[in-house]
């Protein structure tokens, strides 16, 4: 299983009308079907400057975030770059889950 993490820090002058997309940005990610869930979090580290945020997309397979990265990724993007430009910073990395465990 891999997971498509998406970490931005975000600028203070555009951080509420950031949220307000955001929450609007990942169903439409969900909606691409090559997704199984998403999960939106705030850094818990104190910045310079901003606010940082990541949001874990669970891939339903390899090959579903090759399909995403071919068909969806670029369009999407470009919705936020149009709304924020260079006030949101971005990185992404994928992560593989070897494991996974619970308290029962």
């Amino acid at each position: 299983m891999i997971i498509y993490n998406v970490t931005s820090n975000i600028d203070e002058s555009i951080h509420e009308k950031w949220l307000e997309w955001i929450k609007h940005h990942i169903p439409q990610v969900l909606a691409t079907g090559h997704f199984t869930e998403a999960k939106f979090t705030k850094v818990l580290v104190k910045e310079d400057v901003g606010v940082t945020y990541s949001i874990q997309y669970r891939a339903k397979s390899r090959e579903a975030l090759e399909a995403y990265y071919k068909n969806d990724a670029d369009r999407l993007r470009q919705d936020g770059l149009k709304n924020f430009g260079d006030k949101v910073l971005s990185f992404r990395t994928e992560l593989e889950i070897i494991d996974e465990y619970t308290v029962k």
